[in-house]
């Protein structure tokens, strides 16, 4: 049986004349949640080992680069093997990535993920050797090894197989130790600047004013509608000036947005959406067409033969349209509780909010993922 579905939607906009003033609501954030500092950021490592110690879950001889990494560290450890005579299945050749923070400095531990990089079925039980973790720039920033945790198994028994969530996946927590810092230098600046996670004039305009009226000076200025500089005077500590930037609570704009996910269908729609005036028409046609096999027999004494014969019907069924109507001063609330009314899902609700942006009575940016 096919099935084939249509979904109308009808916007019928009001006319309406909106001020040039920002409708947007205002809350108040600490600079902290809403920017970052030039400069200070965290790094991405990243390496290449081998994890041993598995029940039989590693890679398989088809993975040749797991065997030749075993053949070669043994290699290095004095013990001469060609790759060609190992069997193994109980070591797996994996990545290792890390976040190595800001200002960590040799000696420090952070956390490090493990994945599998062969045709290993699981990771559990297994046990990373000294790992080198390299940065962008090809230099070794810290070594990893430890005990692997996994948040998962998998379970292979007569060709049935039960698994939970990803268990070629782990993670050694603080399993990697830091062998190199990555120098930030905070003194004789003349200058720093402040880097907002969202671009708006609006909020850089407030968190510089914030900060002049926090410090009693005009030591900040707004660079775009991202940066804010501040301006270090000489002899001042710069760590204390920052301590006391970042806790400055200052209003803050944040971008009107509707994001949806047409693959799961999850719709998330901000509190700062406003809604005009609309009118919202919702039908739908439903088709189904119902294919069915009969078996058609030839008559007595006929030199005919047994026929399977595909009978085929269409149904078309036509739902009544539902209507919905948006005044002056509607909320995201109301849009969502009238579509629920009307019985629409999902699926429904990202058509309708398509259409109505494409209509201008969604004032919010759309994010399709």
């Amino acid at each position: 049986m096919r099935r084939v579905a249509m979904v109308f939607v009808v916007l019928l906009m009001s006319v309406k004349v909106w001020a040039a003033e920002d409708v947007r609501p205002q809350r108040e954030a600490r600079i902290k949640d809403i920017a970052t500092v030039e400069g200070i950021r965290n790094n991405q490592l990243v390496g290449y080992g081998i994890v041993v110690g598995l029940h039989g879950t590693g890679d398989s001889q088809q993975t040749g680069f797991s065997v030749q990494t075993l053949a070669s560290m043994l290699l290095r450890m004095g013990v001469s093997v060609p790759a060609t005579g190992i069997r193994v299945q109980n070591l797996a050749a994996v990545f290792v990535s890390a976040t190595l923070p800001p200002f960590a400095r040799p000696g420090a531990q952070i956390d490090s993920t493990i994945s599998s990089a062969g045709d290993a079925t699981s990771l559990e039980g297994g046990m990373l050797l000294m790992t080198p973790l390299y940065g962008a720039d090809g230099k070794i920033y810290a070594q990893a090894q430890g005990p692997l945790v996994v948040g998962g198994y998998s379970v292979s028994v007569n060709g049935n197989t039960k698994q939970f969530n990803h268990p070629t996946t782990a993670r050694i927590p603080e399993g990697a130790m830091v062998e190199r810092g990555v120098a930030i230098p905070l003194e004789g600046l003349a200058s720093v600047s402040l880097l907002l996670n969202e671009d708006d004039f609006k909020s850089a305009e407030a968190v510089a004013v914030g900060i002049n009226k926090e410090l009693e000076t005009g030591a900040a200025r707004v660079v775009d509608s991202r940066t804010v500089e501040i301006r270090v005077s000489p002899g001042q500590d710069v760590p204390e000036l920052l301590a006391r930037v970042e806790a400055i609570e200052v209003p803050f704009y944040p971008h009107a947005k509707v994001v949806v996910n047409e693959r799961t269908g999850t719709v998330v729609i901000g509190g700062s959406v406003v809604l005009q005036p609309v009118s919202i028409l919702h039908g739908g046609l439903a088709v189904n067409i119902v294919s069915q096999f009969e078996v058609s027999q030839p008559g007595p004494l006929s030199a005919g033969t047994t026929q399977t014969v595909q009978q085929t019907r269409v149904e078309a069924k036509d739902k009544p349209v539902n209507r919905i109507e948006l005044k002056q001063g509607a909320t995201v609330d109301d849009l969502v509780r009238s579509l629920q009314m009307i019985g629409a899902s999902a699926r429904d609700v990202i058509s309708i909010l398509q259409a109505m942006k494409a209509a201008g009575a969604l004032e919010a940016e759309l994010e399709v993922l």
